[in-house]
Order: C-alpha cells, then sequence, then structure tokens
C-alpha cells in the first residue's frame, strides 16, 4: 500500500511539479491529525483539514512553519487544496460531491496564523527564560 501511495505521488509530481513531494506526505499526516481530533475516520471539509494543517505545522515545525511550506511551494491555503484534488484526482483520497477547490481559498493568511502566532508563542517563552536568567544573575 505504501509502496502504491509513492507511485502515484511520483506520477503527481512528474504532472504537477509545483510542490514537493514532502507536501503531499504531510497533507496525508494532515488528514490524519485531523480526523483523529475531530473523532471521526471519513470526511473532513476542506477548513477542517486545513486547520489541521495549521496546528500540525506549529506542532512540528514551531516558527519555521511558513518557511517550511514555503520550501515544499505553498504560499496560500488554496496550494493545500491543489495537492488535496491532485490526490483526489489520482486516487489517494476521496472527496464529496460538494468539496470544491473554493473550499481551500483564503481560509486564513499564512502571515496571520503561522508566523506572529508562532513567533509571538516563541517570543513569550523566551522572554521568560531570559528573566529568569536575569533573576539569576542579579545579586541578591
Amino acid at each position: 500500500m505504501l509502496n502504491e501511495f509513492y507511485k502515484k505521488l511520483e506520477k503527481i509530481i512528474k504532472h504537477d511539479p509545483r510542490y514537493k513531494a514532502d507536501a503531499y506526505e504531510f497533507v496525508m499526516q494532515a488528514l490524519w491529525f485531523t480526523q483523529k481530533k475531530l473523532n471521526r475516520k471519513d470526511h473532513v471539509s476542506g477548513q477542517e483539514l486545513l486547520e489541521g494543517i495549521r496546528e500540525l505545522g506549529l506542532e512540528q515545525f514551531g516558527p519555521m512553519t511558513k518557511s517550511v511550506f514555503q520550501h515544499w511551494g505553498i504560499e496560500s491555503t488554496v496550494d493545500f487544496g491543489e495537492i488535496v484534488f491532485n490526490m483526489v484526482d489520482n486516487g489517494l483520497m476521496k472527496k464529496t460531491e460538494t468539496d470544491k477547490i473554493e473550499d481551500f481559498k483564503n481560509i486564513y493568511d499564512f502571515n496571520e496564523v503561522l508566523d506572529i502566532f508562532s513567533q509571538e508563542k516563541y517570543r513569550l517563552n523566551f522572554q521568560d527564560k531570559k528573566d529568569e536568567d536575569k533573576d539569576l544573575l542579579s545579586p541578591h
């Protein structure tokens, strides 16, 4: 089954080289992550998948999430839709009659939810650590 996945993935990338193989693998991981989080074994919407992608990306890559996505060829949420529909067209994912590429357009702004969110989160943690270090160095 895994071998079949990679054969189909190779075919997709040959036909549409915009996105790296890692992007497709990540989308599959994000689908499983989202299904587990929502306690479902079946369909998730484009918006639900994008939320799972955001969460899993920040969990795995932290403040580098946007850079990793860009390295894979992903600039906006619609790129994830393109990946999903490439996978659907090649039998790696399924869709319902109502699913469409527009479900992935402008759902969130990468700069807003990846850069600012992750940088603020890590900046606060770093700032707390810096304050602790100052306390250790200060004469008491």
